[in-house]
């Protein structure tokens, strides 16, 4: 049983500081795991400290005395990665001038921590099976079989488990790797944590710049635990060493520490099933046009509804109102501009009813229906007009611009391709 001081001795060794539940969580797995050779597979957000996890299991491991190399995965180029894992003979491939010993093969009897596991082509992730079922690889243009005794330590920012739904990492793999799985915790998930680290970096920071520390006052501490840090740790350090060197003021209020915090615009209203920036950026941008697009028609829709509601109580649609809701006609094709005066002998009346014409049975909603369908049935009465308006009005652009149609319709303000049609549509003669 791992008891809370020793919890507190690893933290000390490995700078680690915080006291959240999930953190202590983490480090009593991670120690308990060490000094087996099980695989391990560290899960957690970009920039919250992963590899510190690979470097205690390591030091407390039976190999701690071999060698411990950290790779990054997606660093690697996947047309040299075969290489840089396993090695390659002379004249194997373009460049390949001398023989090259792999990682695999210089840290036999050490450790290996695979950073961003899910990076990895799906040729290496077979090659890595056999490694981990056979200690077994072959170098790049070789048929020789070697052998290697490596503890592997994998960690990823992904969700594994639907890059294995996608094809794009093989469940064998997984489910190989998966064997000790350490959750590394956000910032956000951490709680007061945030402010102690906050304070650890601003430490540091005013010695190397040689100032007075920072400090906090409560509001700034309580703005800082609500930000998310979609960077975690990177961020609030690089936040941490700004403000120590730019602020003349050593005490920081809530309001001057808001200014070097960036609006976070990650958190959008869809349903993040991975983690991190490993998720299919393709799904997430097609989810977010749908959004946009429902928004949107759901608020010209309640716009389009006052617009009736404010015509019908003011007794007309006049100038105020259509300037009030003009971004309904803002992407109508048509010469009609919302922001032209509207004349009131134009305006659509409601119909007078007077009470003797009211019935028993109909209530204060049955008028406005009533009301609206005399509306509609007008409109339909002027809709000639309308047209003969409209066709006017192109002549007469198409007379001040010689019959050149883009100059005529950049005066209607609308597209060429419209022009076009509507002088098929009412026949007119260039």
């Amino acid at each position: 049983m791992i008891t809370p001081a020793e919890i507190h001795t690893i933290k000390q060794r490995f700078g680690i500081i915080g006291n959240s539940p999930l953190l202590n969580t983490a480090i009593q797995i991670a120690m308990q795991a060490a000094p087996t050779d099980m695989t391990v597979l560290i899960t957690g957000e970009s920039g919250s400290g992963k590899e510190s996890f690979s470097k205690i299991i390591h030091s407390l491991s039976l190999r701690k005395h071999g060698k411990f190399i950290a790779i990054n995965c997606g660093a690697i180029p996947e047309g040299t990665i075969d290489s840089e894992l396993f090695g390659h003979e002379k004249g194997s491939f373009t460049g390949a001038h001398e023989a090259r010993k792999g990682y695999f093969e210089v840290t036999d009897g050490g450790s290996i921590f695979l950073d961003e596991i899910g990076e990895m082509p799906l040729g290496t992730q077979a090659r890595l099976l056999r490694v981990l079922e056979n200690g077994e690889f072959i170098k790049v243009g070789s048929s020789k079989v070697l052998k290697t005794n490596v503890r592997v330590i994998t960690a990823t920012n992904v969700n594994l488990l639907k890059a294995v739904e996608k094809g794009k990492f093989r469940e064998d793999l997984y489910y190989r790797l998966n064997t000790v799985p350490i959750y590394v915790p956000p910032l956000r998930e951490r709680g007061e944590d945030v402010v102690l680290l906050f304070r650890k970096f601003t430490s540091d920071f005013s010695e190397k710049y040689k100032v007075r520390p920072i400090t906090l006052d409560s509001d700034a501490q309580v703005l800082l635990m609500r930000y998310p840090f979609p960077g975690n740790i990177r961020q609030l350090k690089n936040l941490a060493e700004q403000i120590s060197l730019l602020e003349e003021e050593r005490e920081v209020n809530a309001q001057t520490l808001a200014k070097y915090l960036p609006a976070d615009n990650s958190r959008l209203p869809m349903a993040i099933s991975g983690m991190g920036s490993g998720s299919d950026s393709s799904d997430f941008s097609e989810r977010d046009l749908l959004y946009k697009v429902l928004f949107d028609m759901k608020k010209d829709m309640n716009d389009l509804k006052k617009l009736v509601l404010e015509s019908y109580q003011s007794g007309g649609i006049n100038q105020s109102i259509i300037q009030k809701h003009q971004g309904l006609f803002e992407d109508l094709e048509s010469p009609f501009n919302p922001k032209d005066p509207v004349e009131t002998s134009q305006n659509y009346q409601v119909p007078f009813v007077l009470d003797s014409q009211k019935s028993n049975k109909m209530n204060e909603e049955d008028y406005e229906e009533d009301a609206i369908e005399d509306i509609i049935h007008e409109e339909d009465d002027n809709s000639l007009s309308l047209e003969k308006k409209e066709k006017e009005l192109i002549l007469k652009a198409l007379r001040k611009h010689n019959n050149k149609r883009k100059y005529a319709a950049s005066d209607l303000g609308i597209s060429e391709r419209t022009l076009y049609r509507k002088i098929k549509e009412y026949e007119i003669d260039q």
